[in-house]
């Protein structure tokens, strides 16, 4: 028996430090390595020989959780296809047919569900019996008789049912010595329903005519006629929507793979004894010869064995130009086919495809991130233990003063209220609430609170050209006549020619050769404003010839004018060509009448503000990197276009991770701009992942941030407004604690009235509030 990799799904986990927890019970286990990944809720686990799966399961429920193996996912019949505009199969199925969908990868969907949903009862319940139980409290006209008993019966349940998440994880803790954000809530509310059950029945508030009166000090043991059930109400419903919407942001963590898994195609034309059988792509197997047609994706790996056409890599590569393949040349599954039939062989079928593969490395990136934790626990971490301490304290010190039992536990009790955290409840979510809100109405999505903590300490920035800095849509730059030649001739002809083919450049060409047309005024150009082709014929990679106003036009290589139609550029179109070419353009030559006639050259353009992002980000003090699967000549060139001295071309995907953690392993936080699935990796790795919003599902789900505007510009509106939020956030903690602390002492000695904790929590989360509030006014770089 060998040693196995599992995963496990987990449940029950409430912050980083229960994931911390579970991974240091199971890898003091003999021989055993595990990762235990907060927000996927799953375990990766290597079990050596003679340690079983349900010895670590025992493992993970002894230490207060619950945890199973991932339910496999029955197979589903393959949906009928509809048809494609161009015959393109359906991509609803897993790439190369790998039976590992989303729940099998992660698992966990209906847990993540059930938690929100569950969440959300308890937010829902809670809310209704709590609103009219703090109006009660706060207005004294609404105060009627007996107003406190109502209070009592609705509160109650608020704070023990709608709080139970809290009360179990506080118990799991205590029972393992360990306090956090839990623990506080969890005592705090228990303290403040005690507190006000006791007030009720032992003391004077339960009394017919009873109403609630401030009094900044009073004598030990005044405050027990006063209750405050709308303290135990309030902080129950303020920390479950921020839960709720925690567990909401979780359950789109590990979209990432579903989505790069269900790009692939799902059908497949398999040859068989040379009659196509259309086949799902699970029952590929190596060997198998498929038919790709126009505009198909590739079912799986494989090598071209016939036919020759241009395939679209550009959601795995990041190249923007298509590349010609032919006979012998390798294909990777999901990639389209924009050009001719192909048939192809599969070499790598299921989890062996590259799309799958990619996959994997996504999953182990977020892994990675597994550390992170929250601002509110790492304080809490500090903070409970003191509090419970000093209310301890308290207590003791009463008790061993010579007083009763009742002035012990009030000054006990005050201590835990007017440490209750209602506003450090409210710090975080509120936060990130009006920030978010801000950041989607300037087109900026923040998944979580953890992400902000990056964007502070970020000093590099991987930039990925295409699609990012650049538009990804290749257009016409520059038209070179030669001598004696008109430019408008030359585009005019070329464009005619070029509209005959599908390939990406010739598009680019005959489309700018249609927006040159001379249009009467006041109307647009139209489809049969070039002269008519006849005779047109293309030879893939190379050029295509048509016959246009009855002469002979060719459109293609300079090279393959030469070698094939004996038709040599002139000296000064030879050297324009070098230049365009140096300068990252494609360029193509134009002949008809067997004369070389000019030359076209097609970019990809960079976008409009990407050199005045570039400034902006290196006065926020970031290294700007282009980062690129292009080869170097372009790359340089549009780094130099933009203002970026680090260029990193003919990056493969994967390798497009490592130079992300190589700088990491330099010391630097690292940010990575990206919008293709090449990109999605890197994204995941990164410290700060930020895609734009025009690309990939895959790529939007592996970052942190997205933005929704395909701007740079926005790039850095997001860092400043995430910097911006995350100063919010600590502000708040800080005036949070501020004002409770501040009463503490008074608490100890027993002279606080009940109703000074209330204000004093009442103060501090309006004051949260409105801190939060200020960042409606944030505005983005123009």
């Amino acid at each position: 028996m060998t040693a196995q990799q599992v995963d496990l799904l987990v449940g029950g986990m409430t912050c980083a430090s229960c994931a911390a927890r579970i991974e240091k019970k199971l890898n003091r286990m003999p021989g055993v390595e595990a990762t235990v990944n907060y927000a996927t809720e799953k375990a990766s686990v290597r079990l050596p020989d003679g340690v079983s799966v349900d010895e670590a399961i025992a493992t993970v429920e002894a230490t207060g959780y619950t945890a199973a193996l991932p339910k496999p996912k029955p197979a589903a019949p393959v949906a009928p296809q509809h048809p494609h505009p161009h015959g393109a199969s359906d991509a609803r199925g897993p790439a190369g047919g790998h039976g590992s969908d989303a729940e099998s990868h992660h698992g966990g969907g209906a847990h993540d569900h059930g938690d929100a949903a569950s969440l959300r009862q308890r937010l829902i319940v809670s809310t209704v019996l709590a609103v009219p139980v703090v109006a009660l409290s706060m207005i004294p006209a609404l105060q009627f008789t007996n107003w406190q008993w109502l209070a009592f019966a609705l509160a109650a349940p608020v704070a023990l049912w709608g709080a139970w998440p809290f009360h179990r994880a506080a118990w799991i803790n205590l029972r393992h010595g360990a306090a956090t954000m839990d623990t506080l809530i969890s005592v705090g509310v228990l303290a403040a329903l005690a507190w006000s059950a006791y007030a009720l029945f032992f003391g004077q508030a339960g009394m017919s005519g009873m109403t609630m009166t401030f009094q900044l000090f009073t004598t030990p043991g005044g405050g027990a006629d006063e209750i405050y059930l709308e303290v135990a109400a309030a902080v129950t419903v303020f920390v479950l929507a921020g839960r709720y919407a925690e567990a909401r942001a979780k359950r789109s963590s590990t979209a990432a793979i579903s989505a790069l898994l269900e790009m692939g195609a799902s059908e497949a034309s398999v040859l068989r004894d040379g009659v196509e059988v259309r086949m799902p792509v699970a029952d590929l197997a190596v060997d198998d010869r498929f038919v790709v047609r126009p505009g198909e994706k590739i079912a799986t790996d494989g090598v071209v064995v016939d036919g020759a056409s241009a395939v679209d890599e550009s959601m795995l590569t990041g190249e923007s130009v298509p590349a010609e393949v032919g006979p012998g040349d390798a294909v990777v599954g999901a990639t389209i086919n924009v050009g001719g039939r192909l048939v192809v062989r599969a070499t790598r079928v299921g989890a062996d495809t590259e799309l799958s593969a990619m996959a994997r490395l996504v999953e182990q990136a977020q892994t990675g991130k597994a550390d992170v934790q929250r601002l509110a626990d790492r304080v809490s971490a500090v903070f409970v233990p003191i509090v419970i301490g000093l209310a301890l304290a308290a207590l003791a010190g009463w008790l061993l003063a010579g007083y009763g039992p009742e002035v012990a536990f009030t000054a006990a009790v005050a201590t835990l209220i007017v440490a209750c955290p209602c506003a450090l409840g409210l710090a975080t979510p509120m936060a990130l609430l009006v920030g978010t809100a801000r950041g989607a109405q300037l087109g900026i999505l923040i998944k979580g609170p953890q992400i902000l903590e990056s964007t502070r300490r970020v000093d590099t920035i991987l930039l990925d050209k295409t699609g990012t800095v650049t538009s990804g849509r290749m257009s016409l730059a520059e038209v070179v006549p030669a001598a004696g030649e008109s430019e408008a001739e030359v585009l005019r002809f070329a464009g005619a020619a070029e509209s005959g083919s599908e390939h990406p450049i010739a598009r680019a060409i005959a489309a700018a050769a249609l927006a040159a047309v001379p249009v009467a005024e006041g109307t647009a150009p139209v489809a049969g404003a070039l002269p008519p082709l006849e005779s047109f014929a293309s030879t893939q990679g190379l050029g295509v010839q048509a016959v246009v106003d009855g002469r002979l036009v060719l459109v293609g290589r300079s090279a393959w004018l030469a070698e094939q139609w004996a038709v040599e550029l002139p000296d000064a179109l030879e050297r324009r060509q070098v230049e365009l070419e140096a300068a990252g353009g494609t360029v193509v030559a134009v002949a008809w009448d067997r004369v070389a006639r000019g030359i076209l050259s097609v970019n990809d353009t960079v976008k409009p503000n990407s050199a005045a992002a570039i400034v902006q980000l290196k006065a926020l003090g970031l290294r700007p990197v282009l980062l690129t699967g292009d080869n170097e000549r372009v790359a340089r060139a549009v780094a130099a276009e933009v203002g970026i001295d680090d260029v990193r071309a003919g990056v493969l995907p994967a390798e497009k991770a490592e130079i992300v953690r190589a700088l990491q392993a330099e010391g630097r936080v690292v940010a990575m701009v990206g919008d293709g699935v090449n990109d999605a990796v890197a994204l995941a790795t990164a410290d700060l992942g930020i895609a734009m919003g025009s690309g990939t599902d895959v790529a939007i789900e592996a970052s942190d941030l997205t933005l929704v505007r395909s701007d740079l510009v926005a790039v850095v509106d997001a860092i400043r407004l995430s910097r911006r939020t995350l100063g919010t956030i600590k502000g708040n903690l800080f005036w949070a604690f501020a004002y409770n602390i501040a009463a503490i002492p008074v608490a100890m000695l027993g002279m606080l009235n009940p109703l000074v904790a209330g204000a004093a929590m009442a103060f501090s989360s309006v004051f949260v509030v409105g801190n939060s509030l200020l960042l409606r006014r944030f505005r983005g770089v123009r």
